[in-house]
Order: structure tokens, then sequence, then C-alpha cells
């Protein structure tokens, strides 16, 4: 015997094996049925970043002005926050039905509410208003 072990596999063999599996796990990954983890991350992120939320103080600003807001104007107050966040306002008063809301735009969240025949209808810290 000479010595030379015979059982190791050439470059060019190794090479063949690893690209070969590289092919199949894609395929595999091909082959699976449904959305993968990072396209489902992205749609929950995005129906997340859409939602409007109201922080607890415009939550009882709300109850306390008996405000009752119904689906199609809480449609019409996250249209008027999308429009705001397009001209890229980060603080906005949104007006809509003699309601004034103000509205963290970045969060997407209603900071307060009030009718528009308060007494103090001074709205400060906000860079832009919509009217929808």
């Amino acid at each position: 015997m000479n010595g030379i072990n015979t059982d190791f596999l050439s470059i060019e063999q190794a090479a063949g094996i690893y690209l070969n599996k590289e092919i199949d796990k894609a395929q595999n990954a091909e082959n699976r049925e449904g959305p993968d983890f990072a396209s489902i991350l992205d749609q929950k992120s995005e129906a997340r970043a859409q939602d409007l939320k109201f922080s607890k103080h415009a939550s009882e600003r709300l109850s306390k002005r008996d405000i009752k807001l119904s689906p199609e104007q809480v449609d019409r107050l996250h249209e008027g926050v999308l429009r705001a966040k397009d001209k890229s306002i980060n603080e906005s008063l949104v007006m809509m039905d003699n309601l004034a809301f103000i509205v963290s735009v970045k969060n997407n969240t209603v900071v307060t509410a009030l009718k528009q025949d308060e007494t103090d209808s001074v709205f400060t810290n906000i860079d832009g208003a919509v009217i929808v």
C-alpha cells in the first residue's frame, strides 16, 4: 500500500454535491404551498400600520363629549390621516362633520377629539390640517 487515502472527494465532486443540495433547497422552497414567512410578516405589518388607533386620552374625550363615530366616519378619518401622511404632516388637525381630531400621523393615533362648538378652539403643536 502506498498510504494514500482515496476516500476523499475531488473539488469537482464536492462542488457537485453541494450545488445539487442548494438546488434541491431552492426547489423545495418553491414547492411549498402558501406564502412564505416574510410575505406574511409584511402583510401583517402593513395592516397594523394602516389601522387607526385611539389613545386613552382620545377615547376618554370621545366618551365624555358623547361623540360616537360610525364605521363610515372612522373610514373618512383614516382617509384624512392618509392624506396628511401623503403631505408629510406629522401632527395633524383633521376636521370632519363638525368634529375636530388631533392625530399623530406617524403613529396613526388619534390623540384627542372635540366638537366644533367647543368654546376652546385653539389647536397647538400641529403642522397641518385636513378637512374631510
